[in-house]
């Protein structure tokens, strides 16, 4: 295993990168079964695997259960996809690029690095505030090793109808929109508004409650949100798009995950 694969653990549980095709398989096993068996989303081939071009450019974060029987890829539980600023370079864009004007906000910070999160999805069985930790203490490592300077990517709301979840999406919309010069809107065409009930209607502890918990996680950490969401027919979801510059997030946050990710950074 790689020197850097390792990027943190909680327990039994630790987070690394994939190492090798057999497991990068068992990621995209992971993302089928969460996001066509248990949410809804339409497959695109035969195969129970959720793959796309994009997989063969990222590193793929794994929460590995060490406690498990069987080899390394049984006991992959969770999975969480990276791309790099560079690699999106090399294959013509961001994976958001065709829900959101992401390509506008990254030229108009050239000196910044860009990671794209992405695919993230956990078993039932492991949908735990540890197992959330320990993927931001993987991300915070993975951050740290190759220097990025701001996360961004989709996050998702289940199902195609955004009145759905009006409150949680207006209480986005109205106290945690990105403003200059982190703004970016979602693609004409795709744009759904988000300010679906008036800002002084919206109950924020609802708001909140309502949230999912990766969405949640996000706003722990200081994260801002891009201007409408996208309904998106395959994945049975509405998307937000997720802005994070490192400088934004909450120092008791950086001193949380930080202090333990660390020692997996160098």
């Amino acid at each position: 295993m790689a020197a850097d694969a390792v990027l943190g653990r909680i327990g039994p549980l630790e987070v690394r990168l994939a190492q090798d095709p057999d497991e990068i398989a068992a990621a995209q096993s992971i993302r089928f079964r969460v996001f066509y068996q248990e949410m809804g989303a339409k497959p695109g081939s035969l195969e129970e695997r959720d793959a796309d071009r994009f997989d063969a450019i990222c590193d793929h974060l794994l929460v590995v259960d060490t406690s498990l029987p069987g080899a390394g890829c049984d006991r992959i539980v969770g999975t969480y996809r990276l791309l790099t600023q560079e690699n999106a370079i090399a294959a013509g864009g961001f994976y958001s690029e065709s829900e959101f004007d992401l390509k506008t906000l990254v030229a108009r910070h050239p000196k910044r690095r860009f990671l794209e999160l992405g695919r993230s999805c956990v078993l039932p069985a492991y949908r735990s505030k540890r197992t959330i930790e320990l993927l931001w203490q993987g991300i915070w490592a993975y951050c740290r090793q190759r220097r990025i300077d701001v996360m961004t990517g989709c996050a998702s709301f289940p199902g195609t109808i955004p009145a759905a979840h009006a409150e949680p999406l207006s209480f986005l919309a109205h106290f945690c929109r990105a403003e200059a010069p982190w703004h970016v809107r979602a693609r004409a065409g795709r744009y759904a508004a988000m300010d679906l009930m008036p800002r002084e209607a919206v109950n924020a502890k609802a708001a909140l409650a309502a949230m999912p918990p990766l969405i949640k996680g996000y706003l722990r950490l200081g994260a801002k949100f891009g201007d409408g969401c996208v309904i998106d027919h395959d994945f049975s979801t509405t998307d937000v798009l997720v802005v994070l510059p490192i400088e934004a997030i909450s120092e008791r946050y950086i001193a949380y995950y930080g202090a333990e990710a660390e020692r997996f950074a160098v």
